[in-house]
């Protein structure tokens, strides 16, 4: 945990925007893999670690504006909970180390919250994600709709990240850093994906953590999201790693690279690659306080489009054929997110309240363009992600070019040959800071010579 002093900042920031009511805020509960008490490995929710700091399951806690109190729900440990677990920290000393001196039992919150709403006082909560905690909070409130200026207020917090929050981040970052130099190091052909996966999970664990999103290691890397690990590595592919560390204190890494699985990239991989990497370098270059993430994204789309054109994929006026979404056969995604607590941080707040604004609504139909997680104004203190990339789709292009769709920009007949391609994607976590951007974490290969040279090595 951090501070006493921190979450008792972060709750009266939160209170200060509120006159009355109460603030309600559902724990975790352990999730079943396949029987009750064989689970998964346990995860707080975000917004119940930021103000309670607490990683413990069957939580709730309130801040009750009114009584002006805090309260933890949740119990202590059965003696025959201590018999298959030992004794560990009571919970009463957790809420102490987050500053709260009131714990009372979980079944006191449901006559707690009724008292609240007899007393026509509003129970504010979070958009709950969990199907127990959706069946509390409809068996006891009987409410349909989350909190909207609760939302806003956690959003609005939570997206500036604090001192202490950045040391977590960097960590994050670093330990990330060391997932991918490893498996840049050890990957060689006749490996299975597993073998590097499995590796470099390890790293990840070793020091108390755990991953922060499931790994996407793969040689197809035009599926972008591939779980599957199964693949046998051969030479001349491209092996993409899109993988993160998760700290003890729940803040997440996220990066990817993509690397030859022989010593040197190809040609076309070299060209593929360099594409990649101007976008990439052209959206870090641009960031700064003031200015809106989506006009970094059509800046790295930009940069996309004209290589591609350059190498005779694409055709006529960039800025058009973007406008109109050509782009999106090759770039399916958005160029980045936010990051903290979550790896797509509070994305279970709604993208609209944390990507965007009141003011930039987000496009939730355009292809590509609705994948585009982040586009709002950036701020001093916001962590967030570059990820440009190219993703050569053998169903999208065959479906694009059944329909001669955007026919004026696309050179099918070349696309065809580069069906089989793959995809390239480089991703490094950053900061916004006072007047420009400081990149999180150590040092990582990134460039074509760096890549290769660490390659050579492997053999």
């Amino acid at each position: 945990m951090f501070s006493k002093e921190e979450y008792i900042n972060r709750r009266a920031r939160l209170k200060a925007n509120f006159k009355s009511g109460l603030l309600l805020f559902l724990g975790n509960e352990e999730s079943p893999i396949n029987f009750f008490e064989n689970t998964y490995h346990f995860r707080q929710d975000s917004s119940f670690l930021y103000y309670f700091g607490i990683s413990a399951p069957k939580l709730a806690a309130i801040i009750d504006i009114d009584e002006d109190k805090t309260i933890v729900f949740g119990d202590e440990m059965s003696i025959e909970e201590v018999v298959w677990m030992g004794r560990q920290q009571t919970l009463e000393d957790k809420a102490n180390q987050s500053g709260i001196g009131l714990v009372q039992p979980s079944s006191n919150l449901s006559t707690y919250l009724k008292n609240t709403q007899d007393k026509k006082r509003a129970v504010h909560f979070l958009p709950p994600y969990r199907a127990e905690n959706k069946i509390k909070l409809a068996s006891v409130l009987n409410l349909e709709k989350p909190s909207l200026p609760f939302i806003k207020s956690v959003v609005a917090q939570r997206s500036i990240k604090s001192v202490a929050e950045l040391v977590e981040l960097d960590l994050a970052s670093s330990i990330s850093a060391d997932m991918h130099l490893l498996a840049m190091q050890m990957t060689k052909p006749g490996m299975k994906e597993s073998q590097i996966a499995a590796a470099i999970q390890q790293v990840a664990l070793k020091d108390g953590g755990n991953l922060s999103y499931p790994i996407i290691l793969t040689v197809n890397g035009q599926i972008l999201h591939n779980h599957y690990h199964e693949n046998t590595i051969k030479d001349g592919d491209l092996v993409l790693n899109d993988s993160g560390a998760e700290t003890k204190m729940g803040y997440a890494g996220d990066l990817t690279r993509t690397f030859p699985a022989g010593k040197k990239f190809s040609t076309q991989q070299k060209e593929m690659y360099t594409i990649v990497l101007d976008a990439y370098t052209t959206a870090v270059e641009a960031l700064k306080p003031g200015i809106k993430y989506l006009d970094i994204h059509y800046t790295a789309c930009l940069t996309l489009a004209e290589g591609l054109k350059e190498m005779g994929l694409m055709k006529g006026n960039m800025h058009d054929a973007i406008a109109e979404g050509a782009h999106a056969l090759f770039f399916q995604c958005g160029t980045g997110h936010m990051m903290g607590l979550d790896v797509h941080d509070m994305e279970d707040l709604g993208e609209q309240y944390v990507g965007y604004s009141d003011e930039l609504k987000k496009n939730t139909t355009q292809f590509g363009l609705k994948s585009l997680r982040l586009g709002k104004e950036l701020q001093t203190g916001y962590v967030l992600t570059v990820e440009p990339g190219l993703y050569f789709i053998p169903e999208l292009i065959e479906k694009w070019k059944g329909a001669n769709k955007f026919a004026d920009f696309i050179n099918y007949d070349k696309v065809e040959g580069l069906k089989n391609f793959g995809g390239i994607r480089v991703e490094d976590d950053y900061v916004i800071t006072e007047n420009s951007y400081r990149k999180l974490g150590k040092e990582l290969a990134v460039s074509i010579n760096d890549i290769e040279e660490i390659r050579e090595k492997a053999y």
